[in-house]
């Protein structure tokens, strides 16, 4: 559900809080609801990523794969690691290490970990945890298509130019 503005206010119930939508979905929401208890999460809305742009880095992401001869998965994993500020250091209790590992990396093939070694915790093990780019932010996917843009040209594979490349980026981030 799309909000753009809220209100609160109080009676005998407690405190309220309304949230402005259209009314097909308001509608929606208050059939599906019963006599339950209910968990509400609110997310500042992202713009969604142009097809164009993720496109774009995806066909370069193959030509590179094939002129490296490695996968793509590969690469893009690389790609992943090279952007900053896109993780967290975890510290992860030495015998779940490789769980966690397991169930981090179900959130698609970009959600790398990597081992930084003993925590000065004892009996855990601080693991840096990437973010894969599903989440990025119009920088981060810029940064992305950067990294890409780079290795081709070290490569001698084709790429946009500049102009063309900023204008993908731009339509990225109007959405």
């Amino acid at each position: 559900m799309n909000i753009t503005k809220a209100r609160w206010h109080e009676d005998s119930d407690g405190t309220w809080i309304s949230f402005l939508t259209d009314k097909r979905t308001a509608l929606t929401m208050l059939e599906q609801l019963n006599d339950k208890e209910y968990e509400l999460e609110i997310k500042e809305k992202k713009k969604r990523r142009s097809v164009d742009a993720n496109a774009y880095y995806w066909t370069l992401v193959s030509k590179l794969s094939a002129k490296l001869q490695t996968s793509p998965v590969e690469v893009y994993r690389q790609h992943i690691q090279d952007i900053g500020n896109n993780y967290e250091i975890l510290p992860i209790k030495d015998e779940a290490v490789d769980k966690f590992k397991t169930a981090w990396s179900k959130n698609g093939i970009g959600w790398v970990t990597n081992l930084i070694g003993p925590s000065k915790l004892k009996g855990y093990t601080n693991l840096m945890a990437y973010y894969g780019s599903s989440t990025y932010d119009s920088k981060q996917m810029t940064r992305l298509i950067d990294l890409v843009v780079e290795d081709c040209k070290e490569n001698g594979i084709e790429t946009m130019t500049p102009d063309e490349i900023a204008k993908l980026n731009q339509t990225w981030k109007e959405g």
